[in-house]
């Protein structure tokens, strides 16, 4: 059955792109037929973590406008069978890619694809809302164990929901096992039991995921930590359910004092 899932994160420096690259590499890698939107019109980033950039000659408005062929667009990777971008325009506005036209570039996609992953803009602005607006199968929202990313998490959730009738997946990004077992910071599913999301995975800070990137690499050609990570997380994207790691313990009364248990008194829908 294909699926399309945006991804999404309350605000930027979650790792929601590379975790999107990185998560498409590893579903192509089980087989999977993959594509890749980057809607992140003006400030992609896509093509540069899956090292297309030099290969980009018409992009997500060229299709949206008609101004080519879906298949004119879509760049495949060289080195992984099965993963394809729909890279982001570079110089085009938001307004480029309205709701319906997008529908219409997914619906064409999952004719031929088993997994779409559309990286959605950070924060929750016009192009995030977009995204939902195009009628995606499933959502997952990235965010890092800190109280600003969790604050910003609980808004976007706001939207997904409102938008998608359903709530979104959590994954957990850059946990420090050590940091979480002094109680300097959250657990994963402190943060996933405190916004009321199931938890899809949780990522590990991880010094590979640095060298990667200097290298226009994917994390998850390396050995390491993060890449086992998130192939538990596209193994659960296929219907499994590989264990979760124990990163830390819990901390829900030091996180309780810092956020009310009702986040929807403390940050209501559209506040800033």
């Amino acid at each position: 059955m294909s699926v399309s899932i945006c991804v999404a994160s309350g605000k930027g420096g979650a790792g929601k792109s590379t975790v999107t690259a990185n998560l498409g590499a590893c579903l192509a890698r089980r087989g999977h037929s993959v594509v890749i939107i980057d809607t992140d019109i003006g400030l992609r980033s896509q093509d540069a973590l899956l090292s297309l950039e030099n290969q980009v000659v018409y992009d997500l408005v060229d299709v949206a406008s008609k101004d080519c062929r879906l298949d004119q667009a879509l760049l495949a990777h060289p080195s992984i069978p099965g993963l394809s971008l729909l890279p982001a325009s570079q110089f085009a506005r938001v307004r480029s890619l309205e709701p319906e036209r997008l529908r219409k570039i997914l619906k064409e996609l999952l004719r031929s694809s088993d997994f779409v992953l559309v990286d959605c803009p950070a924060g929750i602005e016009r192009g995030f809302r977009n995204v939902l607006n195009a009628g995606v199968d499933q959502a997952i929202l990235v965010t890092t164990p800190d109280d600003i990313s969790i604050r910003d998490a609980e808004r976007a959730a706001q939207i997904m929901e409102a938008k998608h009738s359903a709530r979104p997946r959590l994954i957990v990004n850059r946990l420090d096992n050590d940091l979480i077992r002094k109680g300097e910071m959250y657990s994963a599913r402190t943060v996933a039991d405190t916004l009321d999301l199931e938890l899809l995975g949780e990522i590990p800070e991880d010094p590979a995921v640095y060298r990667a990137m200097l290298r226009h690499a994917l994390f998850c050609d390396y050995d390491c930590e993060a890449r086992r990570a998130v192939m538990r997380i596209s193994a659960r994207l296929c219907g499994e359910e590989p264990p979760f790691p124990t990163y830390g313990s819990k901390k829900p009364s030091l996180f309780r004092r810092l956020f009310p248990s009702d986040l929807k008194e403390v940050l209501p829908l559209g506040s800033h």
